[in-house]
């Protein structure tokens, strides 16, 4: 499970942001498939590839409720660098074609 908040620009919550919760299946050859339900109404695919820290993955299919935000793909990247967990997600939405949605630096506490 995946939980994301809005905060200001001293950190502090606003309110809360995305919710998501999936499974990851590896397969042969570093090889991914990822199934994500979220929170907003929608459900998504994914494939791609995982290698040396690293794991690259874009949608093969997207479903929405009825009443859920016009979302049509994305593409994630993940990765292992000195020791943090970097993640960037790109978005098609809203009638925009695949731009940067948000992006992360994770340290360990």
């Amino acid at each position: 499970m995946s939980r994301a908040w809005i905060i200001d620009e001293q950190g502090n919550k606003v309110r809360e942001g995305a919710q998501e919760t999936g499974f990851l299946r590896a397969k042969p050859e570093g090889k991914l498939e990822l199934v994500l339900t979220h929170a907003t109404g929608f459900v998504e695919i994914w494939y791609g590839e995982a290698d040396n820290g690293r794991i690259d993955i874009v949608t093969d299919a997207v479903a929405r409720t009825e009443t859920a935000k016009e979302y049509a793909g994305g593409k994630r990247l993940y990765g292992n660098v000195e020791g943090d967990l970097l993640y960037a997600f790109d978005m098609a939405a809203m009638g925009q074609p695949l731009q940067p949605h948000l992006w992360a630096r994770l340290q360990r506490a």
